[in-house]
């Protein structure tokens, strides 16, 4: 539990590519002791491996409508000018109320937002090691036609572009093992900064008393 003394909790932004493996280095971060994930909200259809509550919170057009109009969101997004995303601002309150460290999996619209709303949040780009192999992950998947694959693709060099403007990290994802240690790595480095350190420094030299 957080107390008064101690700094915010981390908000960890993870974003990258359609088919850069951001899900599977997102569940690697979530290992790390005291992070907790965030639910993103979507009017997509749910796909048979996926369970409400766990990936996304599945709901209607009309019922993300009403949670904009609420203020409900942190971020929010049409992809693809098909389908809403957003992440509701209760996973925001949950991560300060408890203390850990929050991890966003949300793209690059939603990193724009998130970091205009928090300055203070970190986001981690996770790039594939090449476009054949970003191809080749699509193409395995077997969801998607090869139009939208192309529209995928087309996307994708549009976000790694954005990469400099908004991303603070960046992990290529070739061996995911590696990769996975990388993005556990800049968690750990982020929770020993001077500056989040700053209070166990301080209670610290307290207990030695004045000289």
């Amino acid at each position: 539990m957080s107390t008064g003394t101690e700094i915010a909790p981390l908000v960890l932004i993870v974003s990258g590519p359609s088919g850069s493996g951001k899900s599977t280095l997102v569940q690697k971060i979530l290992e790390l002791p005291g992070t907790m994930p965030s639910i993103s909200c979507t009017t997509r259809a749910r796909r048979a491996t996926e369970a409400t509550g766990k990936c996304y919170d599945f709901v209607t057009e009309a019922e993300f409508d009403a949670m904009v109009a609420r203020g409900e969101f942190l971020e929010y997004a049409r992809v693809f000018g098909k389908h809403s995303y957003g992440t509701p601002k209760k996973w925001l309150e949950e991560s300060r109320k408890t203390g850990l460290d929050l991890v966003l999996e949300i793209d690059v619209q939603g990193a724009a937002q998130v970091k205009e709303k928090l300055p203070e949040s970190v986001a981690i780009f996770i790039l594939p090691p090449s476009r054949e192999a970003l191809e080749q992950r699509l193409r395995r998947r077997g969801q998607d036609s090869d139009e939208e694959i192309a529209r995928r693709l087309a996307k994708s060099r549009d976000e790694i572009a954005a990469f400099e403007k908004y991303y603070d990290f960046c992990v290529v994802n070739e061996d995911v093992e590696r990769a996975g240690r990388e993005a556990q790595a800049i968690v750990i480095a982020l929770r020993c900064t001077s500056a989040r350190r700053r209070a166990t420094v301080e209670n610290l030299l307290a207990s030695f008393g004045r000289e």
